[in-house]
């Protein structure tokens, strides 16, 4: 299954920044098993990329595993080392441009038109809609006008109850951040993390 078709299968990318290694680990284990398989980790939590190496090592090869925050070229290839095989990225840039020559999959933030036209034409995977919570999801509804086959993907301010109006509005998934992870990875309840997962899963199922 390439990512185009996890998104579409799947509709929901869990976004992961902590500020304690084990805790973030634990976050990212809790949520797979949650069956919530499509997890990023951001390069800017505590001791990332051992973070992301461990999580690679306990989900294997096979499963999607992405690195959030990336913006350099350097970046790229340190998230792919540590085995990373979605690179997501804030905005276009050098990041994304590497990822894209080793063939990984992308996840590219963009807001504007040209930024649309620009991500596509560099060939990324999806497109992240971010902020989207600067437009909500009649921007989104509007941004698809001239771009009715683009895949995208609102990230910033979505929780389950908007998660529908986005999938209304044409979304392929949503990314969700703190509303879904809470404080887990910085040390918080696994088990009220196990409840919210178990509320996405159910809302971007419908």
């Amino acid at each position: 299954m390439d990512f185009s078709e996890a998104l579409r299968a799947e509709r929901l990318v869990a976004f992961i920044r902590g500020k304690d290694a084990e805790a973030s680990f634990r976050t990212a284990m809790a949520l797979a098993e949650a069956d919530l398989p499509l997890i990023s980790l951001s390069l800017c939590g505590k001791d990332a990329l051992s973070v992301i190496r461990r999580v690679r090592a306990e989900l294997g090869d096979a499963a999607w595993l992405g690195v959030g925050s990336v913006l350099t070229s350097q970046d790229a290839r340190r998230a792919a080392e540590a085995g990373a095989n979605l690179i997501v990225a804030p905005g276009l840039g050098a990041g994304l441009e590497e990822s894209v020559r080793q063939g990984l999959s992308t996840l590219a933030g963009v807001l504007t038109p040209s930024e649309v036209i620009a991500a596509e034409a560099l060939g990324v995977s999806a497109l992240m809609l971010f902020p989207a919570s600067v437009g909500g999801p009649a921007y989104l509804e509007a941004l698809r006008g001239p771009f009715p086959e683009v895949p995208f993907v609102p990230v910033g301010g979505v929780d389950e109850v908007v998660a529908q109006a986005y999938f209304d509005a044409g979304a392929l998934a949503v990314g969700v951040g703190s509303p879904l992870v809470g404080d887990a990875a910085d040390g918080g309840d696994l088990d009220e993390l196990r409840k919210r997962a178990a509320e996405f899963k159910a809302a971007c199922a419908r």
